[in-house]
């Protein structure tokens, strides 16, 4: 709108330039937009997929207790079991139990036991699998509790969970991306924006109308 009045000699705020940079900040956030859908997207399947984890490992825990397998297989299964759902072999000691013992001068670490990863879960799931496929007296009826029905289950949570990694890669990237071209030194929107202002400043005083159209308009750098 200034017309002719705006002609800096610098190239990077000349209006092809501003236009270009303007252009390429928009696409900049609208990729970043597209890859948090996809990346909310991703996490949601994962999470809905994983939802009726729990309660299978208890059926395969009490088929595998039916099943006349030794106490050695039930015991090594109940290990992974806890570990799956997150629970201890030992329960956590109360405030008062701890009080108690500190009293008496010892050292109380409770170390958490919990592995409700999803990378943790899939590597306990899939060593509950290969448990199972060594135990001859596991053969349940139930299609959902064989073993190649666990084997393709497996191999479904792994896919969701490879898919949120790669979402979270992309996400990653857009915003580095977004980040380099909204506040990277000197090139960035924000430095150029301020790089233009002061231009026009220079060109009408700071006192001009023509400035203060602009003078107003933040320009900040966001830890995003």
């Amino acid at each position: 709108a200034f017309g002719a009045s705006y002609n800096p000699s610098t190239e990077s705020i000349k209006l092809p330039a501003l236009q270009t940079l303007l252009d390429g900040s928009k696409a900049s956030i609208d990729a970043v937009n597209i890859a948090q859908i996809a990346y909310s997207n991703a996490v949601g399947a994962r999470e809905a997929s994983f939802i009726p984890l729990n309660k299978l490992i208890t059926r395969i825990n009490n088929s595998l207790k039916a099943s006349g397998t030794t106490t050695q297989v039930i015991d090594s299964a109940q290990t992974i079991v806890r570990k799956l759902q997150g629970k201890r072999a030992v329960a956590r000691l109360t405030d008062e139990e701890i009080k108690e013992i500190q009293a008496e001068g010892k050292e109380v670490n409770q170390i958490s036991v919990s592995q409700n990863s999803y990378d943790s879960r899939l590597g306990n799931f899939d060593k509950l699998i290969t448990l199972l496929v060594s135990v001859s007296d596991y053969k349940p009826n139930e299609e959902d509790l064989k073993i190649e029905s666990l084997k393709a289950l497996y191999a479904e949570f792994k896919a969701k969970n490879t898919d949120v990694l790669t979402a979270t890669v992309q996400l990653t990237n857009a915003r580095i991306a977004r980040n380099d071209v909204m506040y990277k030194p000197v090139t960035g929107l924000v430095d150029v924006a301020t790089q233009v202002k002061q231009y026009i400043k220079s060109v009408f005083g700071a006192t001009s109308p023509l400035y203060k159209q602009v003078s107003n308009l933040n320009f900040t750098v966001r830890n995003l």
